[in-house]
This record gives structure tokens, C-alpha cells and sequence, in this order.
């Protein structure tokens, strides 16, 4: 998959746990391994954007697109 998440670099950067995170974004621990995985088909805006909040972080410093 050409997108890549990069969910627990910023983790690992801002010192934070995954159920630190699902507290303060306010998703359930499955959804958001999900998304930390990599395994997720889709994101909605509000989530993103709760997520950056919580990391203080850009979108693209979650994910990233690479040419397969």
C-alpha cells in the first residue's frame, strides 16, 4: 500500500502510550491499533484531526505517500 502511517513515530516522538492517545482522541483501543497498523481503509477527517491535536502534529507527519 503506497500510503504509509506513521501513527506511532509521533507516538514514540511526543513520549505517548496508544491508551494515553485513545483517551484523548476518544477511540477505542482496536480502532485505533487499526490504524497504527497500517490496516485501515479509511480515516475521517475528525479523527485526523483529533489525532494531531493530541500529538500537536501536521497530517503529513502521519502519513505519507510512497511510489511502489
Amino acid at each position: 500500500m503506497p500510503i504509509i502511517v506513521n501513527l506511532d513515530v509521533m507516538m514514540a516522538k511526543r513520549k505517548m502510550s496508544l491508551n494515553e492517545l485513545s483517551e484523548k482522541v476518544d477511540i477505542t483501543l482496536s480502532n485505533l491499533s487499526i490504524l497504527k497498523t497500517g490496516k485501515a481503509k479509511a480515516v475521517r477527517f475528525s479523527t485526523l484531526e483529533a489525532i494531531c491535536k493530541a500529538l500537536d502534529c501536521q497530517p503529513g507527519d502521519i502519513l505519507e505517500f510512497v511510489e511502489e
